[in-house]
């Protein structure tokens, strides 16, 4: 399963590296040593490390993301008649918090429904930027927040909402130009919103146009969509009715096509994701009840709603078959609970994506922090964690959403750092492949009364270590000592005590996190 990514992948992997490394299967040839003593270095450091081996995986390595919500102002940008100054403002401070909570990704809402945060010939401008819908801000969000993100290295997963329509349920609110409008059969009244008929061609189609026009056009580190295909029951039957007559003959049940429809979809992007970028992962959040084992046995233990009768979202055979590079289930349920306890569905979740390609990361319920007795406990999300720890396949969690991770809701984030996050961490790799070449010309000088650390590379982004005391020259790192990234060549090391000596090593990360080995280290202080 991911057979074709991993190709492709590894295909990409060494070409990166061909020529620069003996990962490529040439040997590298070796800079000569200076001749007189260069600052922040040893006068008889070799140039490069050749003896060491790129770090691969390592259970220390984590996805720690938050989602960030647009529809209805949501987490950003607020207020829409707010100036566009103040919403950058506002977005750089929730990636800042973000850094300051050891956060290395955030899941951005960039089609809150059938709209747009970016420029698109395809689908209108949203009505949550300006207040209009339709209405061109006069700048560009998506290109902003992605080089925002970056700047601060943190991975930016472009999140889209394929079925949703419009502010509400009231089709006069609809831009002219969105094709809901244009193609009024498209769209149902059902609930408080419009909904696109999953079981139409012609919306499948606008949903994976709509979402590979910002993979082609952006520069994205990921697609991410959310737990609505068809719309959670509200006001009885979804009227889909035509649609099914017209589709659905060869089906056992409705329900049957309803979800083929919806498997449809994510098979479709998972192949023409990969195929356009293969770095380019591609993952859903589906609520975090897949079925109940009372009504199948291969079910959880558990008695609420489950997505597969409901929603019609089939996240067991998405990951069986190889259709998502992650999946990250919202368990949004606290240990105990006795509809759905938190104890139960994580190694429920673990088991489904053993043995397969997927990575598995906890979606985390942080707005219901001080809901009830349970929640008012400020370290309940740190107790999850902790039994995350005991399952290999949980790679790292997501919190929902973004304002509660920057207001430190209840302090469940502090409770986090303390326990948890007491370091930065690498996100895990995402598919076999050759590492980059380590970093060469590794300096760390003081500036300005901090340790400023400098080196020379080819990698996307640049993992920093370090250690007290003089160091051997050449030495593999160790998570425990990682102090920063950077997608630049410089990094300044603001928690270095003044008259300490310490050794620095850096490594370069690829676009899918395969780490090398370190350059030579490079030492500040006597």
């Amino acid at each position: 399963m991911g057979g074709a990514r991993t190709a492709v992948t590894a295909v990409a992997g060494a070409a990166l590296v061909a020529g620069c490394s003996a990962v490529g299967g040439i040997d590298p040839v070796p800079a000569p040593k200076a001749e007189a003593a260069v600052p922040g270095r040893a006068a008889d450091a070799p140039a490069e490390c050749t003896g060491l081996k790129p770090t691969g995986d390592d259970p220390a390595k984590e996805l720690r993301g938050m989602w960030i919500a647009t529809v209805y102002g949501g987490d950003w940008p607020g207020d829409p008649e707010l100036p566009v100054e103040r919403k950058k403002a506002a977005f750089r401070t929730l990636l800042d918090k973000a850094k300051a909570a050891r956060l290395n990704a955030v899941f951005v809402q960039i089609r809150p429904a059938g709209d747009a945060f970016y420029p698109s010939d395809i689908e209108p401008w949203s009505v949550w930027l300006t207040g209009k819908a339709g209405k061109d801000p006069g700048w560009n969000p998506l290109e902003f927040m992605i080089e925002e993100a970056h700047a601060r290295n943190l991975e930016f997963h472009a999140w889209f909402n394929p079925y949703r329509v419009g502010e509400d349920n009231d089709r006069a609110k609809l831009a002219p130009d969105s094709p809901a409008a244009e193609h009024p059969s498209w769209a149902h009244k059902y609930g408080k919103y419009l909904w696109y008929d999953p079981g139409l061609p012609e919306v499948r189609d606008l949903a994976v146009s709509a979402i590979m026009d910002v993979v082609h056009k952006f520069d994205v580190d990921g697609i991410h969509m959310d737990d609505y295909f068809y719309p959670y029951p509200s006001d009885g039957e979804f009227p889909d009715g035509k649609t099914y007559q017209l589709f659905g003959a060869d089906y056992p049940t409705k329900a049957a096509w309803r979800r083929d429809n919806v498997n449809k979809l994510v098979k479709r992007l998972y192949t023409e994701v990969t195929a356009a970028k293969p770095w380019v992962r591609f993952g859903i959040s589906p609520f975090g009840i897949w079925r109940n084992k009372s009504a199948d046995p291969a079910g959880s233990d558990t008695n609420g709603l489950d997505s597969y009768a409901s929603i019609y979202g089939d996240a067991r055979r998405w990951i069986r078959q190889g259709w998502l590079d992650y999946v990250i289930p919202q368990l949004y349920w606290p240990i105990g609970d006795p509809r759905a306890d938190y104890r139960v569905l994580v190694p429920w979740w673990s088991n489904i994506v053993r043995g397969t390609d997927v990575r598995l990361f906890i979606g985390q319920g942080a707005y219901r922090v001080g809901a009830d007795a349970v929640w008012r406990k400020p370290d309940e999300i740190s107790r999850h964690l902790t039994l995350n720890a005991r399952y290999p396949e949980v790679r790292g969690d997501v919190y929902f959403s973004s304002a509660d991770v920057a207001r430190d809701k209840g302090g469940f984030m502090s409770a986090i750092l303390r326990d948890h996050y007491r370091r930065p961490a690498l996100i895990p790799p995402w598919q076999t492949g050759e590492a980059p070449a380590a970093p060469t010309d590794v300096r760390a000088t003081t500036e300005d009364g901090r340790v400023k650390v400098t080196w020379q590379g080819d990698g996307t982004s640049y993992a920093v270590y370090r250690t007290e005391g003089r160091g051997e020259e050449c030495a593999p790192v160790r998570p425990q000592d990682l102090v920063g990234t950077t997608r630049g060549t410089e990094f300044r090391d603001t928690g270095a005590e003044q008259g300490k000596a310490y050794t620095y090593r850096v490594t370069a990360l690829d676009r899918n996190q395969h780490e090398s080995a370190p350059g030579a280290g490079a030492v500040r202080g006597q």
